[in-house]
Order: structure tokens, then C-alpha cells, then sequence
């Protein structure tokens, strides 16, 4: 069952009457479980990809469904919606705030969503750092804040999790456990995967590869297990 839709997607940035051509006509089903890699050259579009869908940005023309509904047609308080309950976010840099321990940080994520269901201790319990609750990020390793970041991003229990290199500032080690982490949310919670890498490596735990080149995609294929 389909839960993203790109179909002819563009999207171009202008400053000062110059116009960069970023996505190319993207035409693309996203199902309900995969596990999606998107990879290519820096500046292939791939960041730029995954924020369109995710309803980050909005493409030039084109259209974008998430969830069976054209982005467009969602109101700004339905799109805020999504992003707070329905859809989770990890990105490369941890963004977790410096003065509020691992717990404040994950329980500001709830507050804002207004969710009053999520179970902090499981979601730490999820990632393994239910111990270190207690403790701010200074105080942890680049691993241990990622494992935070992804507790804070499955606290209001989304059905798709957007990751944008999230092993990229980390050691193979810690780079193994992100990703044994997003592999465990997509078998055992049946959450949908879209990860953007660079790492080859990393393909082994998605069950499909899409390439990009020059903002088109030039290979679409089944992967990993």
C-alpha cells in the first residue's frame, strides 16, 4: 500500500535570477514497511528529495501525496500535524538542545506534539539509553546523542521516519548501531524508512535502492533482506 507519491516533481531554487534545477521530473511510489535508501553524488538532490516528501519544502510543480492526500491540499495546522505525529525525523547533526538532559529533550518533543500517550522509558528503552535519562548531551558520545535523536523522533509512535545521513558523523561502531536501531523500527514496529547515505554499507539494511544523478533518478531497485 503506497504512503508517499511523487509524481513529476521539480523543484528549482532562484536567487538573483539565477535558477539552480535541483529534482527532474521524480516519479516515485513509496509503500507502506520499505525500507527506502536514497543515494547519489552530493548535489544529486537526495536532501532535497527527502524534504519534499516529507513536505519540508514544497516542490515547484508536481505533486506530492502523503498518506493518500496531495501535500498541497493539507492546511498549514494539518502539515504541522503530520510532522508532529505521523512522520519522525533524524538528521546527521543530533540538533539536541545543550542544556536539557536526554529526558527533557525527548519529553519537549512530546510536549509540542501535544501527546500525552508516548512513553518516554519505552522509547529510550527502544534505543538503549534508558540509563542515561538523566545526563545532558555533553555528557554523551556522537553514537549515544543519535540514539536520542531517534528515541525523540518514534516518541509519538510515527509511521514514517525520514533520515538524512544519520550515520554520517559517526564511527563504523556506532554508525552499525543507528542502523541495527532503524532496522529493528522497520521489522518489529513496522515503521516506513526513507534514509538518505553516502555509505554503501548501509544499503544492506534497506529492502530497496533508489539512485540519483543530477536531480533524476537512474536506478530504482529491490535490496539487502
Amino acid at each position: 500500500m503506497e504512503i508517499i507519491k511523487c509524481v513529476d516533481v521539480v523543484k528549482n531554487y532562484t536567487n538573483k535570477k539565477i535558477t539552480t534545477y535541483v529534482l527532474k521530473n521524480i516519479n516515485i511510489i513509496i509503500n507502506r514497511g520499505e525500507f527506502c535508501a536514497v543515494t547519489g553524488p552530493s548535489g544529486s538532490g537526495k536532501t532535497t528529495l527527502l524534504y519534499v516528501m516529507s513536505g519540508l519544502e514544497k516542490c515547484t510543480s508536481g505533486s506530492v501525496e502523503i498518506f493518500k492526500k496531495p501535500l498541497s491540499l493539507f492546511s498549514s495546522k494539518e502539515t504541522a500535524e503530520i510532522r508532529k505525529r505521523r512522520i519522525g525525523f533524524v538528521f546527521q547533526f543530533y540538533n539536541l538542545l545543550p542544556n536539557l538532559t536526554v529526558y527533557e529533550n525527548i519529553l519537549l518533543a512530546k510536549i509540542i506534539s501535544d501527546n500525552k500517550e508516548g512513553d518516554i522509558a519505552a522509547a529510550l528503552a527502544v534505543v538503549g539509553m534508558e540509563e542515561r535519562k538523566k545526563h545532558f548531551p555533553s555528557q554523551l558520545s556522537g553514537g549515544e546523542q543519535q540514539r536520542v535523536a531517534l528515541a525523540r523522533a518514534i516518541i509519538n509512535d510515527p509511521e514514517i521516519i525520514f533520515a538524512d545521513e544519520p550515520t554520517g558523523n559517526l564511527d563504523m561502531a556506532g554508525g552499525i548501531v543507528i542502523m541495527d536501531l532503524l532496522k529493528k523500527l522497520n521489522n518489529d514496529y513496522q515503521k516506513t524508512i526513507i534514509l538518505v547515505t553516502h555509505s554503501e554499507d548501509n544499503l544492506k539494511y534497506c529492502n530497496r535502492h533508489i539512485k540519483l544523478l543530477d536531480g533524476r533518478i537512474i536506478g530504482d531497485e529491490k535490496t539487502g533482506f
